[in-house]
């Protein structure tokens, strides 16, 4: 027995197929904020692993200019050079930049 619904069938197709996209649909969009904060983070994630790779540089650039303050010669050639410090019998010779010819701006009147 083998009845035929005609239009009945497939609109009862067409009404699964809805609902299952809808179904879908309604699964995606359920999931994108959680996506979009995924993406989010993952790029917060780069640029936190950038500004700890920088910072990292200069822990050892810092603890490299340390250990070099351990070194008394350091010291010494610190002290001379930013706070003219000189040995008894040394003469200190500053050398001063040149003065220039630049046309200074003209003052308002």
């Amino acid at each position: 027995m083998n009845v035929n619904l005609g239009i009945w069938d497939k609109l009862t197709k067409l009404i699964v197929m809805l609902l299952l996209l809808a179904a879908l649909l309604l699964i995606a969009l359920w999931y994108l904020p959680l996506i979009k904060r995924n993406e989010r983070m993952r790029k917060d994630n780069l640029t936190l692993d950038a500004e700890v790779k920088k910072e990292e540089e200069t822990q050892k650039r810092l603890k490299v200019s340390i250990d070099a303050m351990r070194d008394p010669r350091t010291v010494e050639r610190l002290a001379r050079e930013r706070l003219s410090y000189a040995k008894t019998g040394e003469t200190i010779i500053r050398f001063e930049l040149p003065a220039t010819n630049t046309i200074s701006p003209a003052l308002p009147r």
